[in-house]
């Protein structure tokens, strides 16, 4: 004989609101304790500092000014065209890594610069840069 129960049998059923509002707090959470792990990881580290850094190499380069007239000034002396030529291809043979800085005054035309500018590129030069300072009170 089977015995019944009054009440109504019910099926079970999971409730999906109360699970997604879970996995979002679970998320939610991880988030938050991951980026906190990250400041934990970093290290303080107290590094020696040297006394004898400096380096005894100096960098392979030229800096050549360009005055009003447009003559080429190298370490503050006047150099002829032809001299630079054979200056700058013998310093390029040796290093081709060779840096060349063209400066020039306020009263040094744009033609001027780029003259020099294309007598160093035929020379075999092929870092070429041309420097400029900020005018006083410029940030």
């Amino acid at each position: 004989m089977k015995l019944r129960s009054p009440l109504r049998r019910r099926r079970t059923r999971i409730e999906i609101i109360p699970l997604i509002d879970i996995m979002f707090f679970l998320l939610a959470s991880f988030m938050m304790v991951s980026l906190h792990m990250q400041k934990v990881r970093t290290l303080k580290a107290s590094l020696p500092t040297a006394t004898l850094a400096t380096s005894n190499t100096k960098p392979d380069l030229v800096t050549l000014m360009v005055d009003r007239s447009g003559q080429v000034l190298l370490d503050h002396k006047t150099v002829p065209f032809p001299e630079l030529m054979t200056l700058l291809t013998n310093r390029y043979s040796q290093n081709s890594n060779l840096s060349v800085y063209i400066t020039g005054t306020r009263e040094t035309t744009h033609g001027s610069v780029m003259y020099v500018l294309d007598f160093v590129k035929r020379a075999g030069v092929h870092r070429v840069a041309i420097a400029v300072k900020p005018a006083p009170g410029a940030s």
